[in-house]
């Protein structure tokens, strides 16, 4: 079997080294020295770059201007933004475009995809429910009015919106009295639609969602089966693809750092307590590796398994979180009093690692799906 990636995914990955090889990530001021959020927006400077270089259509079809790419690609290119922690909402828009494309109507499509793969409209995912541990689709109802066509009906709200006051639309799942999980795309300035300001332990701008009779247009609304699912797959993948790319960061800068840094005459790299944890979260990293494509393959390809595709994400995820904290929990203590340094930017790492552990779900929420789906789907 051939593992390796086709020149179109390498391409990609190679396009987005080249955007983000002069993105610093400490370009805003730190989070552990602001009460607030660290910036008011996203980085709009690079959000163009990445328009312009093609990165913000990857998975569009050629007819909405796109490259008609897959889930793997955009995990290539995720990884490199997650090494310089990117300020954009590249895995939001590029899963709410994806998922508008799979499964919404051509009146949507035409009106969305090309303008969004410009970068001229911004589109992000509530996907945290109420509280941040329930099923983000049990958060908020949705009700149709009577007739063919007619408008649907939104109440509840979403915790932890990515970008909330910098999209121009939010993808929102919501139920029905029918048991039925539906997608709609809500403006952010909308009646009935109020955010509330909270903030990410990275630093950043996340916003309570709040619906209140939010009136929004039939075709605005996706209510085709499996819709949120395959949505929400994606968007734990991408996750998966950013913890890795930190991790890698993370374990770059720590060998640096120990290879440098001498005790008793001799790079502490060379203790062989120094050698083993930093190989250890090596292991790790390679193990959310393989996961990871494992799991964006399953989406890319729709290819069948012993287990739903969930499954394979559910094991990524896992890996991603548990992961990925372990190697920031490593660095921090390879680097000692260096690694909380705010002059440094080790401590930005440890605070975007946190959330990207507990976004989508930690790894406990993960585990219990998978061992809900291994008891549905006995092996063997």
């Amino acid at each position: 079997m051939d593992f390796t990636f086709s020149e179109e995914q390498q391409a990609a990955a190679e396009a987005a080294r080249g955007v983000f090889a002069d993105v610093a990530p400490d370009a805003v001021p730190s989070p552990a020295l602001t009460t607030g959020a660290v910036a008011d927006g996203f980085d709009r400077a690079l959000w163009a770059r990445l328009a312009d270089a093609d990165l913000l259509s990857l998975l569009s079809a050629e007819e909405y201007g796109g490259a008609g790419l897959e889930a793997v690609a955009l995990c290539l290119v995720l990884r490199e933004s997650a090494k310089v922690l990117a300020r954009v909402p590249l895995l939001e828009n590029s899963a709410a475009m994806a998922a508008v494309q799979a499964y919404g109507g051509p009146e949507l499509r035409a009106e969305l995809l090309e303008r969004a793969g410009r970068g001229e409209v911004v589109l992000t995912v509530a996907s945290s429910g109420r509280t941040g541990h329930d099923p983000a689709e049990l958060a908020v109802t949705a009700r149709q009015e009577e007739g063919e066509g007619a408008d649907w009906i939104l109440d509840g709200v979403q915790t932890a919106v990515p970008w909330a006051y910098d999209a121009d639309y939010i993808v929102v799942p919501a139920h029905t009295a029918a048991d039925r999980t539906v997608l709609a795309l809500v403006p952010r300035v909308h009646d009935g639609v109020a955010p509330a300001e909270q903030f990410s332990t990275s630093g950043e701008r996340l916003g309570e969602l709040r619906l209140e009779s939010a009136r929004i247009a039939a075709r605005d609304v996706i209510d085709v089966e499996g819709a949120w699912e395959w949505l929400r797959d994606l968007l734990t993948t991408g996750t998966c693809a950013l913890a890795l790319g930190l991790g890698e960061r993370v374990l770059r800068m720590s060998s640096e750092y120990t290879s440098k840094r001498e005790q008793f005459g001799f790079p502490v790299a060379t203790f062989q307590a120094v050698a083993v944890q930093a190989a250890d979260r090596y292991i790790d990293l390679r193990a959310m590796e393989v996961t990871l494509w494992q799991a964006a393959w399953r989406i890319a390809s729709g290819a069948r398994g012993t287990l739903p595709v969930a499954g394979d994400v559910a094991v990524a995820k896992i890996w991603a979180s548990e992961g990925v904290r372990r190697v920031v929990q490593t660095a921090q203590h390879l680097h000692g009093g260096f690694g909380a340094d705010v002059d440094y930017p080790l401590h930005r790492y440890h605070a975007w690692a946190k959330h990207l552990e507990l976004s989508l779900g930690p790894a406990a929420a993960h585990e219990e799906a998978l061992g809900d789906l291994l008891a549905a789907h006995p092996l063997g």
